[in-house]
């Protein structure tokens, strides 16, 4: 079944779409207008230092901010020390973490050097260890009852458990760090699932990247199927990877055998793609696009999330970065079918200096202005 909600460990969501911690994109607003169209099974954090979380560092404590809406959530952790991730895990549980994840795959040189994300992949030893002395951290501070019950959101606890029950433990990785590795059958990615599995993992998410193709290229489903095939159905596998559309996650659940699909990058333009996606794998039927007006009260409801959660200052700052993403399914067709683009609009926004400044350039786009222009970056999607 396409549309069967997803179980991770003691975990049942409410469906098989997950949002991918996108660094620098994930924050807690973005995740809050995400849920509210519906859809989405779990969310997760940006990737957490955990460090910074020990030391009470301001952006580490930012990027971990969420609040009782923003339920289930999963709490990414990253880095190379075995004692400190497990540390790292602790805090995640005690603030709120009803999955806590362990990132394998980001393939950015700042956390690749400090042996951390898909670096991991190089040195199997290590992660498992990592994933050992984190599992058993999770099983000292397992959840009561009640505990469990402010961080379910929609999603549920599956019956026969007795209390006091862990937060389950999810990775996160890549194929493996060689494309050349990769293309001669030598990919780590499952035989290192297997392991996840024995080590105390409840489900694991494949990005069918590897490291050194970074975001180039097109996600190779076929390695995604050997993880599947490896784990032979202990744990779940997740998909990830050039999710656009709902059509995309259909193909690599049929392709791949996996169990759920993480979308990133395809939700920053289509907060609503969760919604999409899943009446697609329920009955093969994608709900009509949002109309304009809701689009515009989507993206006012994002910033005015942000002035709240953080301050004026910030969530210009933030519009600023995103209205391109936003802007793409903005752009209409006129009566020859010539696509109209929305320079204007977003010419304007990036010129904002004062809330108010944005929200008039919302409305004037609503009352038919702000029209115009077509760049290369409306039309091709990343």
């Amino acid at each position: 079944m396409l549309a069967a909600p997803l179980t991770i460990g003691p975990l049942r969501l409410a469906t098989n779409l997950l949002l991918a911690p996108i660094a620098g994109y994930c924050d807690l607003s973005f995740r809050t207008i995400c849920r509210e169209q519906g859809g989405l099974g779990l969310a997760c954090t940006d990737l957490l230092s955990p460090q910074g979380l020990l030391r009470g560092s301001a952006t580490s404590l930012d990027l971990a901010r969420t609040d009782p809406y923003d339920k289930p959530i999963g709490m990414q952790i990253y880095g190379s020390d075995p004692r400190v991730m497990a540390q790292g895990a602790r805090w995640a549980v005690e603030h709120g973490a009803t999955v806590v994840d362990i990132n394998m795959g980001c393939p950015v040189d700042k956390v690749t050097k400090k042996d951390g994300g898909s670096k991991l992949l190089t040195d199997l030893p290590r992660a498992i260890r990592i994933v050992e002395h984190v599992a058993r951290e999770l099983q000292r501070c397992a959840l009561s009852a009640d505990e469990w019950s402010a961080r379910l959101g929609d999603a549920a606890l599956t019956p026969g458990g007795a209390y006091p029950v862990p937060v389950p433990l999810t990775c996160k990785m890549r194929l493996c760090w060689s494309t050349d590795d990769y293309h001669a059958g030598r990919a780590c990615s499952p035989h290192l699932a297997r392991s996840l599995a024995d080590a105390g993992v409840s489900a694991v998410t494949v990005h069918g990247r590897t490291t050194e193709m970074k975001f180039s290229g097109s996600v190779l489903l076929d390695g995604i199927a050997r993880v599947v095939d490896a784990v032979n159905g202990r744990i779940p596998v997740i998909g990830n990877g050039d999710v656009r559309e709902p059509g995309d996650a259909a193909e690599m659940i049929r392709r791949t055998g996996c169990s759920g699909v993480m979308i990133g990058r395809g939700a920053l333009s289509t907060p609503w793609i969760f919604r999409e996606t899943w009446s697609f794998l329920r009955d093969g039927r994608v709900p009509a696009s949002p109309p304009v007006a809701e689009k515009i009260g989507i993206i006012r409801r994002y910033f005015d999330l942000m002035r709240h959660t953080h301050d004026d200052r910030y969530a210009l700052f933030q519009i600023n970065r995103r209205v391109s993403w936003f802007a793409r399914n903005l752009v209409e067709t006129d009566p020859r079918g010539k696509p109209v683009g929305v320079k204007p609009l977003k010419e304007a926004i990036r010129l904002a200096v004062l809330p108010d400044q944005v929200h008039d350039a919302l409305d004037r786009f609503l009352r038919g202005g702000l029209r115009g222009g077509f760049d290369q970056f409306d039309s091709h999607a990343a």
